[in-house]
């Protein structure tokens, strides 16, 4: 029997691409890990710590509003036929389609001043670009769920509410946990739509920028490694707590 090489093919240009996005990770953290003092002084830098901490709020702040709204969405999506449906799938993609800069300006343009150079202005950037992900995996989720298993429940005297908590909800989430971590992780990377709609307060994405204008890539390089090690290491962390549960 000969043997199949289109797999080893297929692994090889895999490899290519695995290899270009590792390889930058560790460069920037090699190059850093050379330059310790830049790093310990950004690490002091009260511009630092406090543009840290708004992008890890307003991305959490973000992915919660994600989910209030998404979720049910999703499940509407799932359990029901309605004219226009299509429609409004195709809608809830649309955030990705969009330039981001475009994003901020139709953001600023519908909301004006009551956004301007506010957490909200950050939360509504955020939330318009990661908010598909949520909505799209909890769709996926409750497809997977047998509809029968909600009208069984439903024949023992569960209320459609208790059927959705104790039957759908349960067993669609890994899928929901899945597109929960995948709306931080595009809420906390976000940068075009900031920049248009909330200069201030600053996050660390438009800290980085800004210090890389004004100051150059050895004084914006630790912030991106900060962001970086923090952004990877939770979203390890939510991957393998969500990989414990449905193990």
């Amino acid at each position: 029997m000969r043997r199949d090489y289109t797999l080893y093919l297929f692994a090889a240009l895999g490899s290519f691409l695995i290899a270009y996005i590792v390889v930058p990770i560790a460069v920037i953290f090699l190059k850093q890990a050379f330059d310790p003092e830049m790093l310990f002084k950004t690490l002091h830098d009260p511009n630092v710590r406090r543009a840290v901490g708004n992008s890890l709020l307003t991305a959490t702040m973000t992915t919660l509003v994600a989910v209030i709204l998404g979720v049910p969405l999703g499940y509407v999506l799932a359990r029901r036929e309605f004219r226009w449906k299509s429609l409004v799938q195709a809608l809830v993609d649309v955030p990705i389609v969009i330039p981001h800069s475009v994003v901020g300006i139709m953001l600023l343009v519908t909301f004006s001043r009551s956004i301007l150079d506010s957490y909200t202005g950050i939360i509504a950037a955020m939330l318009f670009v990661s908010a598909p992900f949520v909505v799209n995996a909890s769709r996926d989720g409750f497809l997977a769920v047998d509809e029968k298993l909600e009208a069984v429940a439903r024949t023992l005297g569960a209320s459609p509410w208790r059927a959705f908590i104790s039957v759908s909800l349960p067993m669609a989430f890994p899928s929901i946990a899945s597109g929960v971590i995948m709306t931080w992780a595009r809420a906390i990377s976000e940068v075009g739509a900031i920049l248009v709609v909330a200069y201030y307060p600053k996050t660390a994405q438009i800290l980085i920028l800004e210090y890389f204008n004004n100051y150059g890539l050895r004084a914006s390089r630790p912030i991106a490694v900060i962001m970086m090690a923090l952004s990877l290491g939770i979203f390890v962390l939510l991957r393998w707590l969500v990989g414990r549960k449905n193990a």
